[in-house]
């Protein structure tokens, strides 16, 4: 796991041909806005979390954030540790701190 700033997620992901962006955030959060191609995964219901998890590639490269980086650090630390997901990045600031493009819906 590894918390990258902003401008190094963007960097790195633009390089990354396989990857996944989970949005850990809750619905209501990300009704507000969201980074494009990004799926939501509520990281605050644990056992949806896990299964919805588990049903993804975990050969990808998983880029997790949240608001404020928090939740997506710890969800990074439960795909290393419960899901066998060895490379999972956190947005660090979060959704709060992103600079790039945002889709809202």
């Amino acid at each position: 796991m590894a918390d990258l700033t902003p401008n190094e997620w963007q960097k790195q992901l633009l390089k990354d041909t396989n990857a996944i962006i989970v949005d850990v955030r809750t619905t209501d959060e990300v009704a507000e806005g969201a980074i494009p191609n990004a799926i939501n995964i509520d990281v605050k219901e644990p056992q949806s979390f896990l299964d919805q998890i588990n049903q993804l590639d975990k050969t990808k490269n998983f880029y997790m954030y949240c608001q404020s980086g928090a939740r997506s650090a710890q969800a990074c630390a439960v795909l290393n540790l419960m899901c066998n997901v060895p490379n999972a990045y956190s947005l660090s600031g979060g959704f709060a701190s992103w600079t790039g493009k945002v889709s809202v819906n």
